[in-house]
């Protein structure tokens, strides 16, 4: 290659490098094909690369299909690019044409992604034949080929296999502790993966991310807060991943004093301005904690409020009993040209049972399929007919249970069972408790909830059907609960 030729080559290089011109794939491709460096593999291995990273894989197979004689560079980019970005498989589609098409042997630098692919994919079969593959060929000792393997292994549950490259890795850095105790944790043994975590020689804010999410997640809060409390205590600086594990744990505990330091950490680090996350964690937060007037003064310092935002405070209205005040936000959000979720409709669902707003229960319901094309789901279907049996329309109820096009649950049965007792609909409330029965033959309490029925209506010879069946099935009355109404 002349001196003319390495100079645009170069440029083109720092073209693709640079954040601020990387976007313009078509440009820069324009300009390597004007100078003929359309078939550089160096070229195209570093253009397959950028592609990948701006999410634009499809391009970078384009491109690459258009090589004629593709290296091994250019090979492990492609494949690299289609290891992270669906369908996975994809990736073993250009190995098999790199060894088969071109006879190009692979290097080590081949299997770190076929084992991300296959990490991606969850094959456990797949991952024990490159295992055995880089062994023959003798790259198994290479590091990222380790990690490979042991992120593979730690996604697919195979915690003793993933021990074993652990034991064998002569140098394992804080990645690899951090996938060791993230496997552990993920399939049950929390245990481990803590001892895991005070066996490291140096942590990350990444691993005690981990190990604080990994305790919440396992209901281990009040563990889980004092590990955060060991965290500051050892110098280490909360990211915005931390605050957002950390807050759900103080509103389940009820530490107002720790979510407020968060706030005041969050408001001075600028976490607060810049990570929309962190605001809408302390909204929920405070709104769990009874404090309206401080999640609001959070809410409406959030100046790119996103749907999560607005559903954090209409849920927050709804949880504290101020229905018809979540109603109105929603209405606002609404006009502000935020298009509501799922997830808002029964955060406002509920805002309308707490407040008793049955007529708007019904017209924000139906505008749900209606105006905003969506689904209702279970929970949906559930805050309209607790709506209504708590305002005594007992048999709309029914109805709307009756001709969901979803199978309606035990929670939802329950509710209906609960009104009907409450506005002395036997007819109803004997058809509910039969389909508890029915959805959770072992639960004992739906057996009594039956009887009662039937006692009540003074049907002795229904209950008396009732405890033998209890009776034939094995199934035992919880202490306390009464069989006679």
């Amino acid at each position: 290659m002349n001196k003319g030729l390495q100079k645009i080559e170069r440029k083109i290089l720092h073209l693709l490098h640079n954040t601020k011109t990387q976007t313009h794939l078509p440009q820069i491709h324009a300009h390597f094909l004007r100078h003929g460096l359309h078939q550089s593999n160096q070229i195209l291995s570093h253009f397959v690369t950028v592609c990948a990273s701006l999410q634009q894989t499809p391009y970078a197979t384009l491109i690459f299909n258009r090589t004629h004689n593709p290296n091994i560079l250019l090979f492990n980019s492609i494949i690299k690019a289609h290891s992270s970005s669906p369908p996975f498989h994809h990736s073993f589609h250009f190995f098999s044409l790199m060894k088969t098409t071109h006879t190009i042997s692979p290097d080590n630098f081949t299997f770190p992604p076929l084992l991300k692919a296959t990490s991606n994919l969850r094959h456990y079969k797949l991952g024990q034949s490159l295992h055995a593959h880089v062994t023959s060929l003798g790259f198994y000792p290479h590091s990222p080929v380790q990690i490979g393997l042991l992120e593979l292994y730690s996604t697919c549950g195979k915690m003793e296999d993933a021990n074993k490259v652990f034991d064998e890795m002569p140098h394992r850095d804080v990645v690899v502790w951090n996938l060791m105790i993230h496997g552990f944790c993920k399939f049950g043994n929390l245990e481990m993966g803590l001892k895991l975590f005070k066996e490291m020689n140096q942590r990350s804010v990444v691993s005690w991310n981990l190990m604080i999410s990994c305790l919440a997640q396992s209901e281990k809060d009040e563990k889980a807060l004092e590990l955060f409390c060991q965290m500051l205590e050892q110098g280490f600086e909360p990211d915005d991943a931390t605050l957002v594990t950390v807050l759900p744990v103080c509103a389940r505990l009820g530490n107002v004093d720790v979510g407020k330091w968060i706030h005041s950490y969050a408001d001075e680090k600028g976490l607060l301005r810049e990570v929309i996350s962190v605001g809408n964690s302390l909204v929920d937060f405070y709104c769990k904690c009874g404090n309206l007037e401080a999640a609001w003064n959070v809410f409406n310092a959030i100046t790119n409020k996103n749907v999560v935002s607005w559903n954090a405070m209409i849920s927050g209205l709804a949880y504290n009993g101020k229905g018809e005040l979540g109603v109105d936000l929603f209405e606002e959000m609404v006009k502000e040209g935020v298009t509501p979720s799922d997830s808002t409709f029964v955060g406002v669902l509920a805002c309308c049972v707490h407040a008793g707003l049955v007529d708007k229960g019904r017209e924000l319901f139906n505008s749900m399929t209606a105006k905003f094309k969506l689904s209702p789901k279970l929970e949906h279907y559930g805050c309209v007919v607790d709506l209504l049996g708590r305002c005594g329309h007992v048999k709309e109820a029914y109805n709307l249970i009756r001709t969901m096009p979803l199978m309606p649950n035990a929670a939802l049965w329950g509710a209906l069972l609960s009104a009907c007792r409450s506005y002395g609909d036997r007819e109803v409330a004997e058809i509910a408790a039969k389909e508890l029965v029915h959805l959770e033959p072992k639960n004992s309490g739906n057996y009594v909830l039956l009887s009662n029925v039937y006692a009540e209506e003074g049907n002795w010879d229904e209950v008396e059907k009732v405890r033998v069946s209890m009776r034939g099935g094995g199934i035992k009355k919880v202490p306390g609960q009464s069989a006679t109404g």
